[in-house]
């Protein structure tokens, strides 16, 4: 069964050089992954609840791929969440659960160093503790949450051995999503 990549970048094509990259990666493999991108499927921020459960219904393994922002997710992912992880269809005391025992993972990339994501760099705390409240959402929804994958000190331009990294990162991620 493929994996549903759901990517949540406001300016893909325009300001990110490793989503991009990782996302034209995972589109050469179209019988391993659905790739979607939430902004260019629903650039006026109204989304098809209907459609998303179906397709979270229809895929054993999830990776969310975005750029942390402000160290968090883009607007439009908690949207998703606030709306598509509806109560009685993904958790409640009615609820069937349908996205129990799923395999859910994050694709990360953020434009700070590693070392600025610890007791004591500049955000004082390490990204698996930022994306906490993911771990939380996805074990209340019973989904099988697992460790992220994450690219530190994304560019906004890039030289050759920037590029190269990047590359590098492509192939990880790759193997990192096939291996859920």
């Amino acid at each position: 069964m493929k994996t549903l990549v759901i990517v949540i970048h406001p300016n893909l094509e325009s300001s990110s050089i490793v989503n991009k990259r990782w996302t034209e990666e995972l589109r050469k493999y179209p019988e391993k992954f659905v790739v979607r991108n939430l902004y260019e499927i629903y650039p006026d921020g109204n989304i098809n609840v209907a459609e998303e459960q179906k397709l979270v219904e229809a895929h054993n393994k999830i990776v969310f791929q975005f750029p942390i922002y402000w160290l968090s997710s883009p607007p439009l992912f908690k949207k998703w969440m606030d709306e598509v992880l509806s109560y009685g269809w993904a958790y409640g005391v009615s609820s069937s659960y349908k996205l129990e025992g799923k395999k859910i993972a994050l694709a990360l990339t953020t434009s700070a160093d590693e070392p600025t994501y610890s007791e004591k760099g500049a955000f004082k705390y390490t990204l698996k503790e930022f994306t906490r409240p993911f771990e939380i959402t996805f074990d209340w929804i019973k989904a099988d949450y697992k460790p992220f994958f994450a690219f530190f000190g994304a560019p906004h331009t890039a030289d050759e051995a920037i590029l190269q990294k990047v590359e590098q990162s492509a192939r990880e991620y790759v193997s990192f999503a096939e291996s859920l």
